[in-house]
């Protein structure tokens, strides 16, 4: 790939750093799955890494403030029967995260203030209609309670999270496996990439295909796609003979790409990360307007290879620092943040490094959304900073709207201390049942005793 700079990039000078060791989170189990997922979601309260298990699958919440040696008895989220594949926090709501499994299930959890004090096994919603592991989960990025997962099942489902119900199943579009799947800015596409070399730009409420792109790498790994701001999309996958590429693309346009760049030799998926605010994309440049598109800016690269990455929203910055993104890179045994800084000499707000960005506030409902209704991003000013803490009446709306009828399709009142009762009798007439049947067979060898 061309090494040359945008000299009039305030991003030019852009580097990266990793914290110090006492800052990292250490002796952490992270899941050896060999799966093409992040492995790690965060936000300004938590960050949260898919972790090894015996007997099922299991992953860890920590407060961002619980830095150093994590001891090995610290309680997990562990009510998955198989493997953790995918997890990914709400955008709207700080203490609920969704993750997906190897047993087929989506599982959405909410984790108290302060973090984890015991083991948790019992998710808010359990939401059933995969019927092989749920690899890729994706919540809607303006839209309340509307989630994404996609499977190896080959099937996309939105769900609307607050009634526990599947909405739109998008069955007969990938003929294999999915790679990968993104909302756009306002959630009213969803982009997908698939082992048959196909990207698809989708209708998500009509599970129709709008566009599609065929071989949009040449190579047989895996291929990653992002939605830039602009509508335009960025891609990453490999060549005929198995190098790195970068493309982007048009919609309007998908006979040839924008930009296609070769970058190394590899054998590692590259995971884009894309800013809406900045325009950098976290893999190798900065997206611009005028040709060659995509520019080197800086490389950040350390000895030890990433098991996975997460990345803080722009909300969870320190402002102050300039810093204008933060990764949290999985090792083998540690979670370690690196810290992307734009050098300035003042430490006063640089409003052109942050402009308004996307805050936790839904714009649209899930059931408005369903019904057809779109919502822009509601956008928050970082001049005075973000308070991480979500407000109590935000919290007690989130929290209601969950915990309706995680089961049933509709508003249905809670029975489930009627449910317990019926349980319980069925279980003592089970035990009624069964020694009747031993008296009987007692009855039954006196008589022939006789």
């Amino acid at each position: 790939m061309s090494r040359k700079v945008v000299r009039s990039s305030k991003f030019r000078h852009v580097f990266g750093q990793a914290v110090k060791n006492d800052q990292c989170y250490d002796d952490i189990r992270i899941s050896q799955m060999t799966w093409d997922s992040n492995f790690c979601s965060v936000n300004p309260k938590f960050v949260a890494m898919i972790v090894d298990a015996s007997g099922g699958g299991a992953f860890m919440v920590l407060p961002l403030s619980k830095t150093g040696r994590i001891d090995m008895s610290y309680p997990t989220v562990c009510g998955h029967t198989g493997p953790v594949l995918d997890i990914e926090f709400c955008p709207h709501n700080d203490n609920i995260i969704a993750s997906g499994s190897e047993d087929c299930s989506v599982m959405i959890w909410e984790i108290p203030d302060g973090g984890l004090t015991s083991p948790l096994t019992d998710p808010v919603v359990k939401l059933e209609g995969h019927s092989k592991r749920v690899g890729i989960l994706c919540w809607h990025p303006t839209a309340h309670n509307v989630l994404m997962s996609a499977g190896c099942d080959n099937v996309v489902i939105l769900w609307n999270v607050a009634r526990g119900e599947s909405v739109v199943r998008i069955d007969s579009v990938h003929p294999d496996l999915i790679y990968n799947a993104c909302w756009n800015q306002d959630g009213s596409q969803i982009l997908t990439t698939c082992k048959d070399k196909t990207m698809r730009v989708l209708d998500p409420r009509k599970g129709t295909v709008l566009l599609e792109k065929e071989k949009t790498h040449e190579g047989s790994r895996p291929v990653r796609a992002v939605f830039l701001s602009d509508g335009k999309i960025l891609t990453t996958g490999f060549s005929r003979m198995s190098e790195r590429q970068v493309a982007l693309w048009d919609p309007k346009n998908f006979a040839e790409p924008l930009c296609l760049q070769e970058l190394d030799t590899g054998s590692g998926v590259l995971l884009p990360f894309y800013d809406p605010d900045t325009g950098v994309v976290y893999l190798c440049g900065k997206v611009t307007d005028e040709a060659p598109y995509v520019h080197y800016l800086s490389m950040y690269s350390s000895k030890e290879s990433q098991k996975g990455m997460g990345c803080m929203p722009k909300r969870g910055l320190e402002v102050n620092k300039c810093e204008i993104t933060r990764f949290y890179k999985l090792h083998e045994r540690k979670c370690e943040p690196i810290v992307m800084t734009v050098p300035r000499k003042s430490d006063l707000f640089q409003e052109d490094l942050y402009p308004d960005t996307i805050g936790p506030e839904p714009s649209v409902e899930a059931d408005e959304w369903f019904q057809g209704k779109d919502g822009q991003p509601i956008l928050i000013s970082l001049k005075d900073g973000f308070t991480a803490t979500t407000k109590a009446k935000e919290f007690k709306v989130h929290k209601s709207l969950l915990k309706t009828t995680s089961a049933s399709a509709g508003n249905q009142p809670d029975n489930s201390g009627e449910v317990q009762s019926l349980r319980k009798e069925v279980k003592d007439l089970k035990a009624a049942i069964e020694e009747l049947t031993t008296r009987m067979k007692e009855l039954e060898s006196w008589r022939e005793s006789k």
